[in-house]
């Protein structure tokens, strides 16, 4: 595929989004993202420079019949990339199919069909963002003696979704790459692409720019952000999982449509696991200014915790994609360092 091939980037705002948006420009693709708005348009435009390789168009709900097909209706004889980022991603809710569950599954049906209907020559690779926890469940990770693979799916039954925001959510995540596989399957003679799925845990790192710090950060970056509000004295919680820088998710979203390896597979980006206590330790190390004014916990027990976990093994992926992924300090650093930047406290 020519590097100045046309990709399409759906959920273009949000912050993994930017980070493919920013690999496939830096990579010499034109690129046209959907949000959801003029104004979301607008700043994404802006922070690219209004780079002449970047259009965007608007698709106010992914998850309506149909949302898709006048982007593909315009653009789908020039568009060869597709890369469904869109999902939705809070846990302010307790209408959980309505907001969680049929929102990332019908959104992932939806750019699907539109494919079908007005590209299925010219489209050859889907990558669809999907998450760790299509694999496997919160429950499941935190068992110490399981070993968990690309291969593993989350148990999660689409009624067994409704007990709490963060089951579906996870649901959500499983049901949407499942649908998509599917739709595979059963339009094999109908569309001529290739399908990738990332499958990332919790996912940390700086946003693509200074503009999107806010006070309030995505929820995986909350995580950090949180610590570097927090007080002396005041409790970590002790969270542990499996970590993944975004500038990593964000190449890793590249080669799945530029490496042949990693056409039909599902690609888990692991790089390690964390725990907040050691996220704390490296803040309270890294940045001097933040000694005795934010929480410290119980330093140097953070691995302790991460026995309690089951075991990820990325081989596979990491094997395809052959570059070496940013380890914890790095990413926590990097992510620290931009939030006292713009709080004018570097």
């Amino acid at each position: 595929m020519s590097s100045k091939s046309i990709a399409f980037v759906s959920g273009a705002s949000g912050y993994i989004a930017l980070h493919v948006v920013n690999e496939l420009l830096n990579a010499g693709y034109k690129v046209i993202g959907s949000t959801r708005s003029d104004k979301k348009a607008a700043e994404v435009e802006k922070k690219f420079g209004n780079n002449p390789n970047l259009k965007t168009v608007i698709v106010p709900d992914i998850a309506e019949p149909g949302a898709f097909d006048h982007v593909f209706e315009k653009y789908g004889s020039e568009i060869k990339v597709v890369l469904h980022v869109a999902s939705p991603c809070f846990f302010n809710t307790t209408e959980y199919e309505k907001d969680l569950l049929l929102p990332a599954v019908n959104g992932t049906k939806s750019i699907l069909e539109s494919v079908k209907k007005y590209a299925p020559q010219t489209v050859e690779n889907v990558v669809v963002t999907s998450s760790l926890a299509a694999i496997a469940s919160p429950k499941r990770l935190s068992e110490p003696n399981a070993v968990v693979t690309e291969r593993d799916w989350n148990g999660v039954t689409w009624e067994g979704a409704g007990s709490d925001p963060i089951t579906a959510y996870c649901a959500s995540k499983k049901f949407a790459e499942k649908a998509a596989w599917k739709f595979l399957e059963e339009n094999k003679s109908a569309v001529q692409f290739k399908l990738t799925t990332v499958n990332p845990g919790y996912v940390f790192g700086p946003q693509l720019s200074d503009d999107s710090v806010r006070e309030v950060l995505n929820a995986s970056c909350e995580l950090i952000n949180g610590i570097v509000h927090s007080k002396p004295g005041s409790d970590i919680q002790p969270l542990s999982g499996p970590y993944i820088d975004v500038r990593d998710v964000a190449k890793a979203h590249i080669l799945a449509f530029e490496k042949e390896e990693a056409f039909g597979k599902r690609l888990m980006l692991v790089e390690g696991a964390f725990s907040l206590q050691q996220v704390a330790d490296i803040i309270n190390k890294e940045f001097p200014q933040l000694r005795e004014s934010i929480a410290t916990g119980k330093p140097g027990t953070g691995k302790e915790l991460l026995n309690k976990n089951a075991k990820c093994d990325p081989s596979k992926t990491k094997e395809i994609l052959g570059f070496k992924l940013r380890d914890l300090s790095e990413t926590v650093h990097d992510t620290v360092a931009q939030i006292l930047k713009v709080e004018g406290r570097d």
